[in-house]
């Protein structure tokens, strides 16, 4: 994402804001309320138009009208709610919307693949055919996270990934991110916890105000940096792109 510019009447919720992730890379976006983190998520993910500025996925600049038309360019979005119902169970969540039919639904075939689903995750459900309203909130991620898999993206959102878990929830929850990262997808996490940040992210883009206010790889900095990257503590925040140098004092 290149100068992207998001204005809502006079409002700028967006302004010149650059965001770049490779695959086999979690990059972790971060700032205090009203950065311009969802905004930015929600124009990546075909929800909102940008005002100006330009996106390039896999190469070629490319315009994202709709969340369908993320999804057929291979970027799938996790929110913050995950949209799930409670009255279905794992399987009916994952294919809700997308059944596989012949002349009729096609049960088996969708257990396997939800079975598969799992399996690549190493999730930790009892059975795809549990309801909904019977799992943790680590284990709803889980099949969140699995229902974006259904359409073999290259980039996966996830928007506050931990919010609201259990502490091993949130572990059992890092865990399956990393795996996204082991199986070659780009990811983006939004997240207000440091520590999570600082656990499996690769470099942590700062949102402030709707700017951009630091990049930085994560083995070359520390939470406290960030921290003031994103309250603006700071005078000058120095970028730090991945495989930049930081003195040994400030580690």
């Amino acid at each position: 994402m290149r100068g992207i510019t998001k204005n809502f009447g006079a409002v700028a919720a967006l302004t010149d804001v650059n965001l770049e992730v490779s695959s086999s890379e979690i990059v972790a976006v971060v700032g205090d309320n009203g950065a311009g983190k969802s905004t930015l998520v929600k124009v990546l993910s075909g929800v909102h138009t940008p005002t100006s500025g330009s996106i390039v996925f896999a190469g070629d600049e490319v315009n994202i009208s709709s969340p369908t038309d993320a999804l057929n360019r291979g970027i799938a979005t996790v929110f913050q709610d995950l949209a799930l119902c409670d009255n279905l169970d794992v399987v009916q969540n994952l294919f809700l919307g997308q059944e596989l039919k012949k002349l009729r639904l096609d049960e088996v075939s969708m257990e396997v693949r939800a079975w598969e689903l799992m399996r690549q995750l190493s999730a930790k459900i009892p059975s795809v055919r549990i309801p909904i309203a019977s799992l943790s909130g680590g284990q709803r991620q889980t099949v969140a996270i699995a229902r974006s898999l259904l359409g073999d993206p290259k980039l996966i959102i996830l928007d506050e990934p931990t919010a609201a878990l259990g502490v091993a929830q949130t572990a059992e929850v890092l865990n399956l991110v990393e795996r996204l990262r082991e199986q070659g997808l780009g990811v983006i996490m939004i997240s207000h916890n440091m520590a999570d940040v600082m656990a499996v992210a690769d470099r942590v883009v700062v949102l402030r105000l709707g700017r951009n206010n630091g990049e930085f790889a994560v083995k070359d900095t520390n939470s406290e940096e960030i921290i003031a990257a994103i309250t603006g503590a700071t005078d000058n925040v120095v970028s730090r792109r991945a495989g930049a140098s930081t003195p040994a004092e400030t580690r």
